[in-house]
C-alpha cells in the first residue's frame, strides 16, 4: 500500500476570507485533520461545510500523537495539519510532527498562506531585508535572560509574539535589554479591530501604563544599528594596546601581515600607524 502524506495547511489568522482554495480542497479530500484545538477548528470547518474527521494534535501530546499519526500515514491515510491560526510548525508543535515524518520517510508538503509574523513585518515600517523570528519569549528566567542578551546584539529586525496579559512585562524586559528602540505593535491582525502602532519601547511602556492591552500582539522591533555595533567593538579594541591587539589575532592563527591589516581596520587607523607603533615598541 502506498503511504499517505502530511499536508501543512495554513489557516486564517483572523479573516476567514484569507483561506486559499487549495487549502479548502485539501481539507475536504484528506482522510483526517489533525488540529491544535478541535473546538476552535470546528468553527472553521463548519463555516466552509467541511465534514472531514478531526483529531487533536497539540503541545501536550505532540510526540506520542505524532507517532500515532505517522503509523496512520504509513497505512495509507492522508492527514492535514492545521493550527489555531496561521501556518503550522511556526512557533507551533507541528514542527515535531514534520521532523518525525521526515525521519520516517513520510512525504510532507506545505500549502502556503497566512502567517502573523510576516504580515506584521510587512506592516511595521521597519527594515524587511534582514529579519529574525523569536516567537514567544521563554518563561524560564535564565533562558529568557540569555535570549534577551542575544536580542540586544541582533542587527536584524526582530519579530516576537505576545499575549495581552504578558505584554507590559515583555516591553519592560525588552527595554531593559536593548534600551529605547523603534517598535511597531501589531494587534488583532486581519480582524475587525486590527491596530498597527508604530512607536518606541519607551513610549509603548508609557502608553500601556494608562491603557490595558487587549487582543493578541505581534511585536516588530528595530535591530541594533551596525554603526553602534562597530562603535562598541572599537571601544573594546581601544582598551587593548596595539601589541595586545596583534597578539589576539596571531593567537587565532593569522599571519603577521594579515593581523596588522585587521588591527588597523578595527581601530580605524592606517596599517602604517600599526607598523610604526610595533617598530617603536619592540
Amino acid at each position: 500500500m502506498e503511504p499517505g502524506k502530511l499536508f501543512l495547511c495554513a489557516t486564517p489568522i483572523g479573516n476567514l476570507g484569507d483561506i486559499s482554495r487549495r487549502v479548502l480542497e485539501t481539507l475536504e479530500q484528506v482522510d483526517l485533520i489533525a488540529a491544535e484545538d478541535t473546538r476552535n477548528s470546528i468553527k472553521l470547518l463548519n463555516h466552509f461545510d467541511i465534514k472531514t474527521p478531526m483529531t487533536s494534535y497539540h503541545e501536550y501530546n505532540k510526540v506520542e500523537k505524532a507517532i500515532t499519526l505517522i503509523e496512520k500515514m504509513k497505512a495509507g491515510i492522508n492527514i492535514a495539519l492545521i493550527t489555531d491560526a496561521g501556518t503550522p510548525a511556526i512557533s507551533d508543535p507541528g514542527e515535531v510532527l514534520v521532523k518525525l515524518c521526515q525521519e520516517a520517510g513520510i512525504v510532507v508538503t506545505s500549502l502556503p498562506g497566512p502567517a502573523a509574523c510576516i504580515t506584521a513585518l510587512t506592516l511595521s515600517g521597519l527594515s524587511t531585508r534582514r529579519f529574525c523570528f523569536e516567537g514567544f519569549l521563554p518563561s524560564d528566567k535564565s533562558e529568557k535572560k540569555r535570549i534577551l542578551e542575544e536580542i540586544s546584539n541582533e542587527s536584524r529586525t526582530i519579530i516576537l509574539y505576545e499575549a495581552p496579559h504578558h505584554l507590559k512585562r515583555t516591553l519592560e524586559d525588552l527595554y531593559g535589554a536593548v534600551g529605547n528602540r523603534k517598535l511597531t505593535l501589531c494587534r488583532e491582525l486581519t480582524k475587525k479591530f486590527e491596530t498597527i502602532f508604530p512607536t518606541t519601547l519607551e513610549d509603548a511602556i508609557a502608553f500601556y501604563k494608562e491603557n490595558e492591552p487587549r487582543g493578541e500582539y505581534v511585536l516588530v522591533l528595530e535591530g541594533k544599528s551596525l554603526l553602534a555595533i562597530e562603535e562598541e567593538k572599537r571601544e573594546v579594541w581601544q582598551k587593548m594596546s596595539i601589541s595586545e591587539h596583534m597578539f589576539y589575532y596571531e593567537e587565532k592563527g593569522m599571519d603577521h601581515k594579515s593581523a596588522m591589516k585587521q588591527v588597523a581596520k578595527d581601530r580605524g587607523i592606517s596599517k602604517r600607524d600599526v607598523y610604526q607603533f610595533l617598530i617603536e615598541n619592540n
